[in-house]
C-alpha cells in the first residue's frame, strides 16, 4: 500500500468542503427526491481526507483530460475541474444529471453526459489521451473495470474507488494470485493507495473500500493476445482446488501427458495449483501452447475478451 500523505483542508475548495458534509448531502438528495440506490451503487463520499488521496494519486496536470464515472453531487467533479483542462462526467441518474447541469452551468471545461457508462465507448467519447478518476458504482465494478481496461484507446491512468476485497485481489501475487489479479495486471501496474472505511460514505456500504491506482501498460510485452491469454487462464482456474495439469487437460481437451510436457517445457510442475503461477509463467505457457499447438482454437473466440477481468469473481457489497 502506498504511504499516506499528509493533507490540509485548504487544499480543497470551500464549496467542496461544504458538499462533503453529511447534512448537505442529505439536503441535496432530499431536494431531488433521490433515495440512494444500491442497484446503482450510490454511496456518496463525505470524508475530505479520502478525496484528497484520490486527487493526489491521480497526478493531474492542467493539460489532462479526465473521464469521471458517476459524479453524483459533483464533489469530485469540482476538484477535477480545478486541476484538469477538460472533464467529461458520465451520470446515469437523470435527477443528479440535472442538478449537476445547474451547479456547473457555464463551465466550458466540463462535458456532462447522461448515459450508462457500459453503453459508451470511453476512447471514442474522449477522443484524445485521457485519465479516469472515479468512485465506481460497486454493483457494476466488474463490468466497468473490464470496459475501461479493454477500451481503445485505453486510458493512460486510472484512480478508482473499489471494494477492499476487490482491491486486494487486484494486487495479488503468488502463491495467492487471483483470476482478477492476473486480469488486471495483464493490462496495468496496480497499487492500493488508501483503505477507506465504510463510514466515509452516505449511506455506508456493507464493506470497506480502497482507492487503487492503475498505470496502463502495453499488452504487447506479454507476446500473447488477450483472447488467448484469458482463454488459457480461465481454463487453468476452472477448478481452483485442482492441479493445473488436470484443469488444462480437461478444459482444453488435451491428453494429460501432453499437458504435462508443455508445462514442464516452461518450468511449471503440473502438480501446482493455478494461484501459484505468476503472470510471466502464464504468458510463457500461452506462448508455448501457441507454438506447439497452433491449431488449438478457443471454442468461442468472442468470449475471451469479454471475460478479461474475471467478472464472476467480483463480490458485491
Amino acid at each position: 500500500m502506498v504511504q499516506a500523505s499528509a493533507w490540509a483542508p485548504d487544499e480543497l475548495d470551500a464549496e467542496t468542503r461544504v458538499l462533503l458534509s453529511r447534512q448537505r448531502v442529505r439536503e441535496i438528495l432530499r431536494e431531488l427526491g433521490v433515495r440512494p440506490s444500491r442497484r446503482l451503487g450510490q454511496h456518496f463520499l463525505v470524508e475530505p481526507a479520502v478525496l484528497f488521496h484520490i486527487l493526489r494519486a491521480s497526478g493531474l496536470t492542467s493539460q489532462d483530460a479526465v473521464l469521471e464515472i458517476g459524479p453524483g453531487v459533483g464533489v469530485l467533479t469540482g476538484e477535477l475541474l480545478r486541476r484538469a483542462r477538460r472533464v467529461v462526467a458520465v451520470e446515469v441518474d437523470r435527477r443528479l444529471y440535472t442538478w449537476l447541469q445547474s451547479r456547473f452551468a457555464g463551465n466550458a471545461r466540463l462535458e456532462l453526459v447522461m448515459a450508462d457508462i457500459l453503453r459508451v465507448e470511453p476512447g471514442t467519447l474522449m477522443g484524445e489521451p485521457y485519465k479516469v478518476v472515479a468512485n465506481l458504482p460497486y454493483a457494476i465494478t466488474s463490468a466497468v473495470l473490464r470496459h475501461l481496461l479493454e477500451a481503445r484507446p485505453a486510458p493512460q491512468r486510472m484512480v478508482l474507488m473499489v471494494q477492499w476485497e476487490v482491491a486486494r485481489r487486484m494486487v495479488a501475487h503468488p502463491p495467492e494470485m487471483s483470476l482478477l489479479g492476473l486480469s488486471v495486471q495483464y493490462y496495468a501496474r496496480v497499487e492500493i493507495v488508501h483503505r477507506v472505511p465504510a463510514g466515509c460514505f452516505l449511506p455506508p456500504p456493507r464493506v470497506d473500500s480502497a482507492v487503487v491506482a492503475l498505470e496502463i501498460q502495453p499488452t504487447a510485452r506479454w507476446e500473447v493476445s488477450p483472447e488467448r491469454f484469458f482463454w488459457i487462464v480461465h481454463a487453468g482456474f476452472r477448478h481452483p482446488r485442482r492441479t493445473l495439469g488436470n484443469n488444462l487437460a480437461e478444459s482444453l481437451g488435451l491428453a494429460k501427458e501432453e499437458v504435462t510436457r508443455l508445462l514442464r517445457d516452461v518450468g511449471v510442475a503440473p502438480e501446482r495449483r493455478p494461484e501459484t503461477l505468476s503472470l510471466e509463467e502464464w504468458a510463457a505457457l500461452c506462448r508455448s501452447l501457441e507454438q506447439e499447438r497452433p491449431s488449438l482454437q478457443q471454442p468461442d473466440a468472442a468470449s475471451g475478451a469479454r471475460n478479461t477481468t474475471g467478472g464472476p469473481e467480483l463480490s458485491q457489497p
